[in-house]
């Protein structure tokens, strides 16, 4: 026989196993517990036909409040206006006073002072130069027969033996062909002849002329005519003189007062080309442009461009001692399109 105590604790176990049993189906919901093919066509029902519900009452009322901008709230319109009447003509003052001529050569002229002292003392102040030229050279053996015509050496930009147009050492140790310093872009009033000589001069019996330190001529320093070294042309100090002053050394530069602008040729436009043409011009005494010559091209007949529009240019001459001369320059030709 089982003592009572076996009996409470067999009866203790199956209550507990009981009561676990019942609060695992107390957390099932009959929903969940339903099979989903059974609610599948009550959801359809309810999405396809929703269930009417009562009109919704509205029990809250507007309240007044005070409009936070107060007074400026009232005339905004009238600030919106103002403001862009304002701004308008401003606008138009600002196009109007642009535009005007007076204006902008006034702009043009408009120079701004570095300091308010006068700044003269310091500014270095070059002294007239008396030569006319900026280059040129001659030479001669004391000859006294003039310098004979021929032809000019080679250019360059160093000297290592002069020209003659009589050679005093035939045999020398050194053979090297000889030239005049000047650049090598410079065209000279050449001749077609076999004999160094002066091209300017006149032909006659083959002389070196009556200037001295190599060269030909009446001048000295190994160059070609009546001035000093080993240039062409009455200058001193290389390179070519002739009549034409440079600029500095109390001569003036010349002032372009009607300038014509140049067209574009059509292989630049088609090919959207721009760019800037470089040229060397000399103004004479009246103020006109000649023996242009490019210093730096653009092609695609830009060049030609160039000097077309160059040439009906007008210039205020330089001065010399208050006495027009003719000066070489430097002008500069845009093509840009617009």
């Amino acid at each position: 026989m089982p003592s009572e105590l076996e009996i409470k604790n067999e009866t203790a176990t199956d209550t507990d196993h009981i009561s676990g049993d019942v609060h695992l189906q107390r957390l099932l919901t009959q929903e969940a517990s339903t099979p989903w093919f059974l609610t599948f066509f009550g959801d359809l029902k309810e999405y396809f036909f929703p269930p009417k519900l009562p009109p919704l009452e509205v029990t809250s009322k507007p309240v007044q409040i005070k409009d936070v901008w107060g007074f400026y709230g009232q005339n905004r319109g009238k600030a919106g206006l103002s403001s862009a009447l304002i701004h308008g003509l401003v606008v138009v003052l600002m196009f109007t006073l642009g535009t005007n001529e007076d204006v902008q050569q006034a702009a043009k002229d408009a120079i701004t002072l570095v300091a308010p002292i006068n700044l003269d003392p310091y500014m270095p102040q070059a002294k007239p130069q008396q030569q006319q030229m900026g280059g040129g050279g001659g030479g001669g053996d004391r000859s006294p027969l003039p310098a004979s015509k021929g032809r000019a050496p080679r250019a360059s930009l160093r000297q290592f033996v002069p020209p003659a147009a009589v050679v005093h050492n035939e045999d020398p140790k050194l053979v090297m062909e000889p030239t005049i310093v000047l650049p090598s872009d410079v065209q000279l009033p050449n001749v077609n002849m076999a004999q160094w000589g002066d091209p300017l001069a006149k032909i006659g019996p083959p002389s070196n002329g009556p200037g001295s330190g190599g060269g030909i001529g009446s001048g000295s320093g190994g160059g070609i005519g009546s001035g000093q070294g080993p240039g062409f042309g009455p200058g001193r100090g290389g390179g070519i003189g002739g009549g034409v002053f440079r600029i500095g050394g109390g001569v003036s530069a010349p002032t372009l007062v009607y300038k014509v602008e140049p067209e574009y040729s059509e292989e630049a436009r088609k090919a959207k080309f721009q760019g800037t043409v470089v040229l060397s011009v000399v103004v004479d005494e009246k103020g006109n442009p000649r023996d242009l010559r490019v210093i730096r091209a653009l092609g695609l007949g830009l060049d030609e461009k160039a000097i077309e529009a160059v040439q009906k240019w007008r210039f205020k001459p330089g001065f010399l001692q208050g006495k027009p001369v003719a000066v070489a320059a430097t002008v500069e030709v845009n093509f840009r399109l617009l």
